[in-house]
């Protein structure tokens, strides 16, 4: 595996379990209420847009389908080529290594940035935030997107899988005082197989942790909350 750029935030899911991330990203928001929410808050057609955090880029084919340009910025090597390989036919897409805190674009060059569980998760994103406020063009939007820990089963899990992070009320009160406002989401996963449902709950959650949800939870759909948090520049 490829050294990640210096000053990358680890990532306990997609970095080392990059094949059932993908089953992840399937099963999310099976009704399309995030993708919804996301074209509400923003209008990215013919515009240049930014995934920041990309990962392998699964995002960037849905927002080439409109915008003029988009970029994927990912700070893993093997990560940024399975990006590249996955948009290779899209003229419109280049993938380029970087991190929220150096992203590798001049001032003022994107209108829309989507960041999806990268980086930004309240307090210490700081330098991240400098760097959004350096590329979005005025008028431009900036949304990301976290769980929401504060309900839904899946946050009930997130709070109990991740004690030492900051409570929901905190988070809120970071980006609020920052001018970021709060768009709470529905989106749910739903997996075509029970396997594909235990293999992803053990990549995002400790042994133990993971055991005791498998053991209460039947089914293939797990109802989900997350936080858009947006700003326009």
């Amino acid at each position: 595996m490829s050294r990640p750029l210096p000053g990358a935030v680890p990532s306990p899911n997609i970095w080392k379990h990059t094949a059932t991330y993908e089953l992840e990203n399937r099963a999310v928001d099976p009704d399309g209420r995030l993708w919804t929410t996301l074209e509400g808050l923003a209008d990215w057609s013919g515009r240049t847009v930014l995934d920041l955090g990309c990962g392998a880029g699964f995002h960037l084919p849905a927002f080439a389908e409109r915008a003029g340009s988009v970029i994927g910025v990912e700070p893993h090597p093997d990560l940024l080529a399975l990006a590249r390989r996955r948009t290779a036919s899209l003229p419109v897409v280049r993938c380029l290594p970087g991190t929220a805190q150096q992203v590798p674009l001049p001032d003022r060059s994107v209108d829309v940035v989507h960041v999806r569980w990268a980086y930004f998760f309240g307090p210490g994103c700081e330098p991240g935030l400098a760097e959004l406020d350096r590329v979005v063009r005025r008028g431009g939007t900036a949304m990301v997107i976290d769980n929401d820990g504060s309900r839904s089963t899946f946050g009930a899990w997130f709070r109990r899988g991740y004690p030492h992070l900051p409570p929901p009320s905190e988070i809120e009160r970071f980006w609020v005082t920052r001018g970021w406002t709060r768009t709470s989401v529905d989106m749910g996963w739903r997996f075509t197989s029970r396997a594909d449902l235990e293999a992803v709950v053990r990549i995002e959650f400790k042994p133990s942790i993971a055991d005791e949800i498998l053991r209460h939870h039947d089914g293939l759909e797990v109802d989900y909350a997350v936080n858009v948090w947006s700003r326009t520049f």
